[in-house]
């Protein structure tokens, strides 16, 4: 690099830095002001588009709409229902009418939406604003189908909105724990307009202060929050919330390393050999500064057969159960991802889910897989061949699955493509064989067995694989209409068991989540959908 280029870079690095100097430093207590027990740092590698929560489709864009939103129910840590805004409810399984009960201690952020009352408390119309907001073809959501099971919904009184839906979808209270469904004041969408995305007005515990885009956002602690731990003291402790955007895993492993970010979460190859063991443990050399959590995530990673396909191999159950046979799980769990990750042996449901399966359903085993391989070869007098697409972020893995399923004499090719292209060939029935994955929406096993009913084919639905069953679209129907929840549970596993006896996938592995964490940083937790919140958390003086 010669030296015209090395200041262009310079330059580059150095200009959004000074906008966000400039503008810390017009507050009344710049960033750099504040102890450091009072501020969470962390890594956004990807851009965040929106703080809008009517746009929080992924993980981005979810984690700092967390901090800033409220719905009606939220989840905790176990992925059971609790009280948010509403305080309680109730549901008549007679007229599919639920009644929610708000609190009436509720205030919006402050902000200049409001004029010179600055804030006001939260009412039920308000929900009925953000409701119709997301319903709105104007707004074009990405979360207006989190409705579509509601026929009406409105205010009651100021502190009681009432939703009734279409049928019985015992989901729902999940549904409404989403980010999509927070809510928001009509002044603020008023004032801002388009704005709105970078100009957020919530509930949450802490409220927007500054973002200088793709360099820098900063959250400040909510005076207004209405929720007090079991002491009384007010959420939350931090005084606010940092966030950069390196978009290079290395380099956020390096500022993470040197104590400038308060966690990070996930295993990057970049770094994953330095911080793990191949079993999976956190080395010895970082335990003295560093802790390690992991939980069931609730992703399946998986190859999918497209069954409208012509191709021999792919209507053949043989071929498909062979393939589910031949793969040893584990020995890939331990190579490519230092023993992150459960083997997906059991069914499509991960484990840690309620309504997985509990019984293995396709153990690793060599001479079966070759056996049903051999009997294809007999029937159809050719050597069977499969084309796996995927993305090069995948590679490794899908070259690790092209070796173990030549050893049991299916032949395999590979095609990789950018991420935009498999993912519009796979809603549109293009590509034979896919690598997927499905990371929960909202925390019921039905979201899982959603991707094989009928109804539900792509590009209209989930259905990638264009799985038909009718006995599973009956069990679908039954599980919906059952508001017990053991009973229910057992219709998606026998759901769950008699799919795969098909096998229109191969479950690879079931995620785990992890975060790596400064021992300085309490209460941080983790969940089985990898969210991050944050009202709770406290930081050691240093």
């Amino acid at each position: 690099m010669n030296g015209s280029q090395r200041t262009t870079q310079l330059l580059m690095v150095i200009t959004p830095l000074i906008s966000v100097l400039l503008l810390a430093t017009s507050c009344s207590q710049t960033f750099s002001e504040r102890a450091a027990d009072t501020v969470f740092r962390y890594n956004e590698s990807g851009s965040i588009s929106s703080l809008d929560p009517a746009f929080a489709r992924n993980p981005q864009n979810i984690w700092p709409t967390n901090q800033l939103f409220n719905g009606l129910v939220q989840l905790d840590e176990a992925l059971k229902i609790q009280p948010d805004l509403a305080h309680s409810w109730t549901y008549n399984d007679t007229t599919k009418v639920y009644r929610f009960y708000l609190r009436d201690d509720v205030y919006f952020h402050e902000s200049q939406a409001f004029g010179t009352k600055k804030t006001r408390q939260v009412l039920a119309h308000d929900f009925v604003f953000s409701f119709d907001r997301l319903l709105d073809p104007n707004v074009a959501s990405p979360g207006s189908w989190v409705l579509h099971q509601v026929a009406d919904y409105y205010a009651e009184s100021d502190h009681v909105l009432v939703i009734r839906l279409k049928q019985s979808f015992p989901p729902f209270l999940g549904i409404l724990s989403m980010r999509y469904c927070s809510v928001v004041p009509h002044e603020a969408i008023d004032f801002f307009g388009k704005e709105f995305r970078k100009n957020p007005v919530g509930t949450g515990p802490f409220r927007f202060k500054l973002w200088v885009e793709n360099t820098k956002l900063v959250l400040r602690k909510n005076p207004l929050y209405f929720e007090k731990d079991q002491e009384g003291v007010a959420l939350p402790y931090l005084e606010a919330i940092a966030i950069t955007f390196l978009p290079d895993k290395q380099s956020e492993f390096l500022e993470f390393s040197q104590g400038n970010l308060d966690f990070i979460s996930g295993i990057d190859q970049s770094y994953k050999d330095e911080l793990l063991t191949s079993s999976g443990a956190l080395r010895a050399k970082y335990q003295d500064e560093v802790y390690m959590l992991t939980t069931p995530f609730l992703n399946t990673e998986y190859i999918g057969f497209y069954l409208g396909s012509p191709e021999v191999e792919v209507q053949s159950l043989k071929l498909r159960q062979a393939a589910n046979y031949g793969i040893d799980r584990q020995k890939m769990i331990t190579y490519l991802r230092n023993g992150i990750g459960l083997p997906a042996t059991y069914g499509f449901v991960p484990q840690g889910m309620p309504g997985a399966v509990d019984h293995e359903i396709y153990p690793y085993d060599f001479n079966k897989a070759q056996s049903l391989v051999q009997e294809f070869i007999k029937e159809h007098k050719t050597t069977p061949q499969l084309t796996i697409s995927t993305n090069s972020q995948y590679l490794d893995l899908c070259e690790y699955l092209q070796k173990e399923l030549e050893k049991i004499g299916i032949q395999v090719a590979i095609d990789v493509m950018p991420p935009s292209t498999l993912r519009q060939m796979k809603n549109t029935g293009e590509l034979a064989l896919f690598r997927g994955s499905w990371v929960a929406d909202y925390p019921d096993a039905e979201n899982y067995l959603s991707l094989f009913i009928g109804d539900n084919f792509t590009p209209n639905g989930p259905n990638y694989t264009h799985f038909q069953d009718d006995r599973i679209d009956s069990l679908y129907m039954d599980a919906l209409q059952n508001n017990d929840l053991e009973s229910r549970l057992k219709i998606y596993q026998t759901m769950d068991a008699l799919i795969m006896e098909q096998a229109p996938v191969i479950p690879l592995y079931y995620d785990l989540a992890v975060r790596f964490v400064h021992n300085g940083v309490k209460n941080l937790g983790i969940n089985p959908q990898n969210f991050l919140f944050l009202k709770t958390v406290k930081k050691d003086k240093n």
